[in-house]
């Protein structure tokens, strides 16, 4: 396979994958903010709050449109741009997709045309009943794919079939209930949520900033400040649980992450700052936590975390194992009734994928000789310095929305507002801080698995289809130049809508621009 092909094909569904989750978690945070901003219509039937709801939906509906055009294309891409990974793995992968096609995104775009055309022909609580749905089908989608998402990370629940050359389901109750994808679930819900609550936070700030639909920022603020306040402590939790899942999965993962040469003593430090070294193997100018790194990937004081040279020795020895059941496979290929070949195979199995790494350099595998076996070790560690230092930014950032939100919090509950200018501006700065700490996630997480498409089963150089470099250069600049127009599309949507604001008539019963009194009270 040519590197390059496996590079560009891997470009075009980073840059598709990255693009998409610019919308998705907005929709993910926005459909539940809708759901507590109309139940307090639905409770208090002040007309406020219909304006309120029907405001940040349409800005809902606008960011919907496009996450759904971009997830179709990324989806497809599974069949065009890798098409040996669908065939060897698609009886357990394209499994939760099509539950999340049946189930959930047909549950979302069912009822999201009833939420927007509704108002008038449901009543109140109807209503609030519809646009729950749209939530629950939002969030459904998310735990399906996630789902998916999680068996490439901790591939369970499955077995290769050496008679139909594929991955075939043992257990799938196994795949739902996938520690990963329950940590990538939660942790990725609550970031969208974070999101969702800092979108709403600034925009809210920008019209107090400009004297504008004070009464509707004001509401608007405080539901962001509460549920963004819950959900940024949610995030941290959240993400501490998926490093506890990272110790007993992907301990490679969590090493790069940490840029762990070496195992430590019981319980490892948390390198807070430090210049990784990949030549070297060492952490130059590392400033250490103690013990925080134990705590938090073992939950004890007694639990290691091991180190990446150590993992690579481990990953030579099942190199070494990978091969007998490599060379087990071609003999049943020949033979299915080879009663030794068989006991082979059943006894090596789960080292299959690693003896796959070696066809990088070699048609054969059992070729490989004890050096190469040790150089394909290292293929195994992922890109330290991208991994160390993107998720140090993500953290940051996650910290950061915590402190924003607990400020909110306090101005909402001590009816500040017309007090804290620096806060708005502060508010309106942050509203791109959740999307490139999200984006990095999505790095630490992808990247982290590398060289796999399926961790431990599957290498991505194996995993794409047989295309020319033309073809993909043509697609991603075709995928570019039109997702980079839909891009200007959305963004002027949304500051029209924006500009507009929350009344759709004539009568708007907000004062005309200028300054918002100090004294002026929040209303419930």
């Amino acid at each position: 396979m040519d590197s390059g092909v496996i590079d560009l094909s891997r470009l075009q569904f980073a840059l598709t994958a990255l693009y998409h989750f610019l919308f998705v978690p907005l929709t993910l945070g926005l459909s539940f903010m809708l759901v507590i901003m109309e139940a307090i219509y639905v409770m208090t039937d002040r007309p406020i709050w219909r304006t309120i709801t029907r405001f940040w939906a349409k800005l809902f509906g606008i960011n919907f449109v496009l996450g759904v055009a971009t997830g179709l294309t990324m989806e497809f891409q599974f069949g065009t741009n890798w098409s040996y990974f669908s065939h060897y793995v698609g009886d357990i992968f394209g499994a939760p997709l099509a539950i999340e096609g049946l189930m959930a995104f047909f549950l979302e775009a069912t009822f999201v045309g009833v939420m927007f055309f509704g108002w008038d022909r449901l009543s109140k609580l109807g209503h609030l009943v519809v646009t729950f749905l749209v939530a629950l089908g939002t969030n459904l989608s998310a735990l399906w794919i996630l789902i998916a998402n999680g068996w490439m990370q901790n591939p369970i629940g499955a077995a290769f079939n050496p008679e139909t050359m594929r991955m075939e389901v043992t257990d799938f109750a196994a795949v739902l209930f996938n520690p990963i994808a329950q940590a990538k679930f939660v942790h990725t819900v609550s970031a969208g949520y974070v999101l969702a609550s800092v979108f709403v936070l600034g925009i809210s700030s920008f019209y107090l900033l400009r004297g504008r639909f004070p009464e509707v920022a004001r509401r608007s603020m405080t539901v962001a400040a509460a549920f963004g306040l819950a959900s940024s402590l949610s995030v941290v939790v959240l993400g501490d649980e998926s490093g506890y899942a990272l110790t007993d999965n992907q301990k490679m993962k969590l090493a790069a992450i940490e840029a762990a040469w070496h195992t430590e003593k019981a319980p490892a430090g948390l390198t807070l700052f430090g210049l990784p070294d990949t030549e070297a193997k060492v952490t130059r100018y590392a400033v250490e936590i103690p013990w925080v790194l134990g705590l938090i990937s073992t939950r004890s004081l007694h639990g290691e975390v091991a180190g990446m040279s150590e993992l690579v020795r481990r990953a030579e020895e099942r190199i070494t194992s990978g091969v007998v059941a490599y060379d087990a496979v071609q003999k049943l290929k020949l033979d299915p009734k080879d009663t030794s070949a068989r006991a082979a195979f059943e006894q090596h199995k789960h080292d299959l994928g690693y003896a796959l790494l070696l066809k990088r350099t070699m048609a054969d595998p059992r070729q490989a000789t004890k050096q190469q076996i040790a150089a394909t070790a290292w293929d195994t560690v992922p890109s330290v310095p991208l991994m160390f230092w993107a998720f140090r930014v993500m953290a940051f950032i996650g910290f950061a929305m915590i402190a924003l939100f607990a400020t909110a919090f306090v101005l909402c509950s001590m009816r500040k507002h017309g007090q804290a200018r620096w806060f708005w501006k502060l508010a309106v700065l942050a509203i791109p801080l959740p999307w490139i700490a999200i984006e990095l996630g999505w790095v630490v997480a992808e990247l982290g698995r590398q060289p796999w498409a399926i961790d431990g089963v599957l290498p991505t150089f194996l995993a794409a289809s047989s295309l020319s470099r033309t073809s993909l250069w043509i697609t991603i600049i075709g995928f570019t130049a039109l997702y980079g127009t839909l891009a200007v599309i959305e963004v002027r949507l949304m500051l029209a809508a924006i500009r507009k604001g929350p009344y759709e008539h004539s009568d708007d019963p907000q004062p005309a621009p200028g300054p918002v009194p100090a004294s002026s009270p929040v209303a419930g």
